[in-house]
């Protein structure tokens, strides 16, 4: 799929762009170039000692910001995929800072989407978060605003063969700035500080969430949010999982945080077909395919009228015994309680 293919990744050097970067690598190696877009130049010399220059020379790495709209498109010449990391993340960042996230995370999409219209791309695939769902935060809000970007984009690409979709999904395992890598270091003052007793999240892997992004690559038609069907966990497991000999000390929800995160809301359901492994809201306005074209093409069914999925009320869940073979696989691999 990726094979003698040029690929961009904005954000390219986080969590989720070096698993990318990793996969590729190992799963098509006659991949013509991979483009590392990123502010952070620290980040990308940490990247090119893994991977020097003189043994991958396919690996280019681009200083820019994708709020630089020049420099995207300039980043952009002769790609035929564009996968969308960057974002401002932090909830709490966000609402200190909402400016600065409006300009990352919404402008900085639309830079991406006029970017690849200009350059010829065939693929864009944008990475969401479940709090664009029914957002309660300036984070989840401008990230509802970017998913609705990426899928209208479809409606104006005209002549163009280009395909622009959308995957969403909850916590990954691990990443930076997540609930475990957190209490794992705080598991060494002898106290846990957990925000409600009662909170849960969706959660999957950063491999996961990569196949993830392969299968909408593979597969999409434009104009999808794909969802993944992924377990949930209540927080107080993670605590138990991580440091069960550690206090507890309940510091309250943050500003902006929600006790339960959805990923489907019962609005959405309407637009929503159920593909086995993940879950896709088709755009409800679409001027390439209707809903029976799509149904017919993945031999897909609709969800039930009302469905919802949401962290609190999901049907699969993580075990404390489960989340500590989970962390020692995908987090830690030296990990004891």
């Amino acid at each position: 799929m990726l094979n003698n293919k040029t690929v961009l990744i904005t954000g390219g050097t986080g969590s989720f762009g070096k698993k990318f970067i990793e996969t590729i690598l190992n799963r098509y190696p006659d991949v013509q170039k991979i483009i590392i877009f990123s502010r952070d130049e620290l980040k990308q010399f940490e990247l090119k000692q893994k991977y020097p220059p003189y043994e991958l020379p396919q690996l280019r790495f681009f200083i820019g910001d994708v709020r630089d709209q020049n420099r995207m498109i300039q980043a952009c010449e002769g790609v035929d995929v564009i996968i969308h990391a960057a974002a401002i993340k932090q909830v709490d960042t966000a609402e200190y800072n909402p400016t600065e996230c409006i300009r990352t995370n919404i402008t900085g999409a639309e830079n991406v989407i006029q970017a690849a219209l200009q350059c010829g791309v065939k693929d864009v695939v944008a990475l969401s978060t479940d709090k664009a769902c029914a957002p309660i935060n300036l984070y989840g809000a401008t990230k509802l605003a970017s998913d609705k970007l990426f899928t209208a984009a479809n409606n104006i690409k005209g002549s163009k063969n280009i395909r622009f979709s959308v995957v969403r999904y909850g916590n990954v395992m691990g990443s930076r700035g997540s609930v475990i890598p957190f209490f794992l270091a705080k598991k060494k003052d002898g106290v846990l500080p957990i925000t409600h007793t009662d909170m849960t999240r969706f959660n999957i892997s950063l491999q996961d969430g990569v196949n993830m992004v392969m299968y909408a690559l593979e597969n999409h038609l434009g104009g999808e949010i794909f969802i993944p069907k992924i377990p949930s966990y209540n927080v107080l497991d993670v605590a138990k999982a991580v440091a069960p000999m550690c206090d507890i000390k309940v510091v309250g929800i943050r500003p902006g945080e929600k006790l339960h995160e959805e990923m489907i809301t019962d609005t959405d359901s309407l637009n929503t077909i159920d593909l086995g492994k993940y879950y896709a809201i088709l755009p409800s306005v679409s001027f390439t395919y209707t809903e029976a074209d799509y149904l017919k093409h993945h031999k897909a069914e609709k969800v039930p009228f009302g469905f919802k999925y949401n962290s609190g009320t999901n049907t699969e869940w993580e075990t404390v015994e489960g989340l500590r073979d989970l962390i020692k696989e995908h987090v830690d691999p030296n990990f004891i309680v």
